[in-house]
């Protein structure tokens, strides 16, 4: 390996050097290094710290050109570059080089990059997020038999009896920067399927879904049925309250099974339709009705208590629905939250 390591700092010219780097990197992905020998190798060819960081797992490797782990506190990175696979950004690679970077840097970096991606790729299943939607349909699917769910389960880098929680998300944003997002260093795949994102994941953290993301999460264990709950978790999800656990629905939870025609024709629904072209309304009796206090509505909504009271006051007579009497307020809360649930 050293017979091919040319020393950057005596390259006689920029394309030589170029020619030499690549030279250096085919011969190291023929020899099917790993990620250490991989930094370790760059960075006793650069002659300052190398590091590999991977996005999926959170694994961060820093060698010092002596082809030891960098013991020493990080300096900022004079260099970087992304490790892409499959079109997915996957992690980075850096130099920490004191003082500006050389010539043939850039060059480096780029083939350190290629040749993490190929190690990623050829050791176990990929750490990327995006995934085969046909990998994912098998393992949510509730017409697939148990084994052909495991094995398509292992084939996304889960392993066996690992419990496998199911979102299903509406964003706007890239899915697989969503799932970054909520499983920072842990095994993390999505797709999209039919009309929505599918996360699966053995773990997350709700409270980092970004702005603007809606999400159901599925309570049970099992893939497929947490799919359904994942499902039906999604439609409850309003600007309000983007996130839903499945688990925390309860009987809530009944209002997805009422059929639409049934639905419609409910006289509480009805009068739900007649005021939703005015969000204002909406609004103010959505707010209401998750609060059952006037005072607490009027600090969600910035307005003076008593300007809230006029427009419940003016609702409950379009309604039809003593807003201010217990079993009123329950009626128009699960009113809302049907005539939501229509056509979603």
């Amino acid at each position: 390996m050293e017979a091919l390591a040319v020393r950057l700092s005596h390259l006689d010219s920029e394309a030589g050097g170029a020619i030499r780097v690549v030279m250096f990197y085919d011969t190291l992905m023929r020899r099917r290094v790993d990620l250490p020998a991989l930094a370790r190798a760059s960075a006793g060819l650069a002659e300052c710290v190398a590091g590999i960081r991977l996005h999926g797992t959170g694994r961060t490797i820093r060698m010092s050109p002596d082809g030891r782990e960098a013991s020493a506190p990080p300096l900022p990175a004079s260099t970087t570059e992304p490790i892409t696979l499959d079109e997915e950004e996957i992690g980075t690679v850096w130099l920490e080089r004191p003082g500006p970077p050389n010539p043939l840097d850039e060059v480096l970096l780029d083939r350190l990059a290629i040749a993490a991606a190929g190690v990623v790729e050829r050791y176990g299943p990929a750490r990327t997020t995006m995934a085969d939607p046909a990998l994912i349909e098998l393992v949510i699917s509730s017409e697939n038999d148990d084994a052909a769910r495991a094995r398509a389960l292992r084939l996304l880098g889960f392993a066996a009896g690992m419990p496998v929680r199911v979102v299903a998300v509406r964003s706007r944003l890239p899915l697989d920067q969503v799932s970054g997002l909520v499983c920072p260093a842990r095994l993390v795949k999505a797709a999209p399927v039919a009309d929505v994102g599918v996360i699966l994941a053995t773990t997350m953290d709700p409270a980092r879904f970004p702005a603007g993301v809606h999400a159901g999460i599925g309570a049970a264990e099992s893939p497929e049925r947490s799919w359904r709950e994942a499902r039906t978790a999604l439609r409850f999800a309003t600007p309000r309250r983007p996130v839903v656990h499945y688990a925390d629905l309860g009987v809530l939870a009944l209002l997805a099974e009422v059929p639409q025609d049934a639905a419609r024709d409910n006289a509480d629904v009805i009068a739900i339709a007649r005021i939703a072209g005015n969000p204002e309304d909406v609004d103010t009796l959505d707010v209401y009705c998750a609060t059952g206090s006037l005072r607490r509505a009027a600090d969600l909504l910035h307005l003076h208590h008593s300007s809230v009271a006029r427009r419940l006051d003016h609702l409950g007579r379009t309604l039809g629905i003593d807003l201010t009497d217990p079993v009123g307020l329950t009626r128009a809360r699960l009113a809302l939250i049907a005539w939501r649930l229509l056509d979603d």
